[in-house]
């Protein structure tokens, strides 16, 4: 942790340097000390220091000043760092005012000149006033700070893309935190401009949109190689899987991804059934390991990037990317996953960021304590859901279309979930309507059988009601199902197009799409089990086959 800061200033060099050389003498162990002669300099300090989280426990300012008087500059600072301590260095001539800054800008302490000896004159009141500083004393977070409002779809938007991608943060709702209308108000950012991210250097960022936050925090790196082995795209298990796989075994390996690694699985509170951690883990810690053993291992991670279609030419295959840019590469594997299914319902597409959130949402359950909180859905994803949010809300509530759970989850969620007191099931039901102002604050549900509907306070709903395959980008001559899934391997043959489109001697490799060269790994993939183990399985399996497809061409 950083130490907080000792801030002194006073106008004459050579008792600037006697009392820096005095404090820094019984200080500098446990404190920064700080000086400058100048009044400018140090308010243009102030407002940098504040941002990058800084901490100062004392000011020490000379009373007689040509830019301004010592008094005036406490209450300057004091704007800036209320709970730091404040004395004034004053001559016997300045005592009148020094006894009036008591007052009018609650001066701790007036320190008469010369201190000699600062053994009995200086150290005693120096340390009396620090002590009583650290008593109250709450470190500062030092790093990214996103402020903004708690319901707004851009805030939940930046906050899931610096959490999806393990960048640590604090989030402050304006309408809440003091720190946080201080900050707004210092940097007169017009409440329109948030949410604000503020920077590990003090810069601040009003409203910033996606690529622009990952080219600040150095997710963005440019393309290093000019022809890659393989172009792995989407950054989910199975992605990561083929990461890890194709950098260890040599091949020059880029990992292309649109949003943040992880994928679905990235979101989940807990993986209970994943091999070899009897304990679970949540899909972050497995993102996270998956992340840093494909880098360390020399696989290149570009994200934000949305591939825009996959083109052929002169013997290479090309990645287009949303910006521009190409990338050559000789094979490719798509393990871009699946999105969730998007709920129709009247009301609903009003406030999604606002109260209504699809996936778990992990950065909103801290949000929503001691809330009336809504899951639609009956999988895993919405048990584990559950389960995290019960943690916080005082009741979460399961919508399901179905009579039970028992056919859509598993078992050791449904036991789970019914030892939780706060979680509830409503079956045989669906929801109406969403209703609120500005954000979800009520929701009508629909009883099936009934047909009869009533209305529930609600702070949140999360809906996990399936997915659909991302495909909707993908061009070339590659086979899909009547679902957007991507048909590989023998199955292609089912077919009636594929004899018109491959034209290799072989047959297609498990793996393979009827685009030579190009796999599909993970829930993308027809015939998938959409299960983590299962991608992972796949997405290593896939490198095999790009060697295989590598020794041809």
């Amino acid at each position: 942790m950083t130490p907080p800061i000792i801030f002194i200033i006073d106008d004459d060099p050579q008792v600037l340097r006697a009392i820096t050389r005095d404090m820094r003498t019984n200080f500098r162990a446990s404190y920064r000390i700080i000086s400058t002669t100048s009044v400018a300099e140090a308010m243009e300090s102030f407002l940098d220091l504040k941002n990058k989280g800084e901490n100062i426990a004392l000011f020490v300012s000379d009373q007689r000043m040509p830019e301004m008087e010592g008094v005036d500059f406490l209450q300057k600072a004091r704007e800036f760092f209320p709970d730091a301590k404040r004395v004034l260095l004053t001559a016997y001539s300045d005592t009148d005012a020094a006894i009036k800054a008591i007052n009018s800008v609650q001066l701790d302490y007036y320190l008469m000149k010369p201190w000699d000896p600062p053994e009995e004159k200086l150290y005693p009141v120096i340390s009396e006033l620090l002590d009583d500083w650290q008593a109250s004393y709450r470190p500062v977070f030092k790093g990214i700070k996103v402020i903004g409002y708690q319901f707004s779809p851009k805030s939940h938007e930046i906050k899931e893309f610096l959490s999806g991608n393990l960048v640590p943060y604090q989030w402050q709702d304006v309408e809440i935190s003091q720190e946080a209308k201080d900050l707004v108000k210092l940097n007169n950012i017009p409440l329109k401009d948030l949410p604000a991210l503020f920077l590990d250097d003090g810069s601040c960022l009003c409203s910033p949109g996606i690529p622009e936050i990952a080219q600040k925090i150095g997710l963005n790196p440019g393309i290093k190689n000019i022809v890659y082995d393989v172009v792995i795209i989407g950054a989910g298990p199975a992605g990561l899987a083929a990461s890890v796989y194709g950098a260890s075994e040599g091949l020059k390996t880029l990992l292309v991804e649109r949003r943040s690694p992880g994928g679905q699985a990235g979101t989940s509170s807990r993986i209970e059934n994943y091999l070899g951690f009897p304990n679970g883990l949540s899909g972050s810690e497995l993102t996270r390991r998956a992340i840093t053993q494909a880098t360390r291992l020399g696989a290149e991670v570009l994200l934000p990037h949305q591939v825009r279609e996959i083109c052929q030419k002169d013997g290479y295959k090309k990645v287009m990317l949303e910006n521009g840019d190409e990338i050559n590469t000789h094979s490719i594997v798509i393990t871009t996953g699946v999105d969730y299914r998007k709920l129709e319902t009247k009301g609903i597409p009003d406030f999604t960021g606002a109260g209504v959130y699809y996936g778990a949402a992990m950065t909103e359950a801290a949000a929503f304590r001691d809330c009336e909180v809504f899951v639609v859905g009956g999988g895993n994803s919405a048990g584990q859901a559950a389960m995290h949010l019960s943690k916080f809300a005082a009741s979460v509530t399961i919508v399901i279309r179905r009579d039970d759970l028992t056919s859509t989850m598993s078992a050791y969620l449904i036991d789970q979930i019914a030892k939780r007191e706060n979680i509830h099931i409503l079956s045989r039901s669906e929801i109406a309507e969403a209703k609120g102002n500005g954000r979800l604050e009520e929701l009508s549900i629909l009883q099936c059988d009934t047909g009869e509907t009533t209305t529930h306070k609600a702070n949140a709903l999360f809906i996990f009601i399936g997915a659909k395959p991302f495909t909707d980008w993908i061009g070339l001559d590659i086979i899909k199902d009547e679902k957007g899934f991507l048909e590989t391997g023998r199955d292609l043959k089912t077919h009636d197009q594929f004899k018109k489109i491959w034209k290799q001697d072989r047959d297609p490799y498990l793996l393979e799409t009827s685009c030579p060269g190009i796999f599909a790994a993970g829930d993308v993939r027809a015939g998938a089990m959409n299960r983590v183990a299962s991608a992972v399985g796949e997405g290593s399996m896939s490198i095999s086959f790009v060697h295989k497809y590598l020794a041809e061409v």
